[in-house]
């Protein structure tokens, strides 16, 4: 893999549902992505892989900074997460 390629991450519900495809060129990019949109749990497979990378996100209201565009509210929305781990899932085998 190059450097600095970008990396598509499914994120998947509870039942390994797919939710939405975000990128990054790391799975903690892509976690703080989804974490923005307003997932808790969030659960990210690297296409290609079978790992399942495992975060807790949450977002909290921040005062902007000073700096800021004219168009943007004078508080905006930060998100943090949480790695909480890594599961390998098994490739399932195509019957002949």
């Amino acid at each position: 893999m190059a450097r600095g390629e970008k990396r598509y991450f499914v994120l998947l519900d509870e039942k390994g549902n797919e939710l939405g495809v975000f990128t990054g060129k790391t799975p903690r990019q892509a976690a703080l992505k989804a974490a923005n949109r307003g997932h808790k749990k969030i659960r990210l497979r690297e296409r290609g892989t079978n790992k399942i990378h495992i975060y807790e996100g949450s977002r909290v209201k921040v005062k902007a900074p000073d700096n800021r565009p004219s168009w943007m509210p004078a508080e905006v929305y930060k998100a943090k997460v949480k790695k909480i781990g890594i599961e390998k899932i098994e490739k399932r085998r195509k019957k002949k």
